[in-house]
């Protein structure tokens, strides 16, 4: 393949713009930044003597929803639960029951 100065391949490019999108993508969410809902779907199943830790994020301007995300002690995997199910509720009423103590 003959290459003349001052052109760049049209492969080459689309890679550079695929590698700065993923990048600018991660650096986002390292700053803590979210530009879309983080839950996709969400489980209703009762998993709450599994969870380790309950992240809840408030609607805001990028989604509409709160989102409730439980990450599981053994496994460390985030799940996202329902935040309508009876169970969730009852979870989030006693960890904010013993925060008050």
């Amino acid at each position: 393949m003959k290459m003349t100065s001052g052109k760049i391949p049209i492969g080459s490019l689309l890679v550079l713009l695929v590698l700065l999108t993923i990048t600018e993508g991660k650096s986002l969410r390292g700053l803590g930044m979210e530009l879309r809902c983080r839950c996709i779907q969400t489980e209703s199943r009762q998993i709450g003597r599994h969870i380790g830790k309950v992240e809840i994020i408030p609607a805001n301007s990028h989604c509409e929803e709160t989102e409730i995300i439980a990450t599981l002690k053994r496994t460390g995997q985030e799940v996202c639960v329902d935040a309508e199910a009876p169970w969730v509720k009852k979870v989030i009423a006693r960890m904010m029951s013993s925060r008050r103590r």
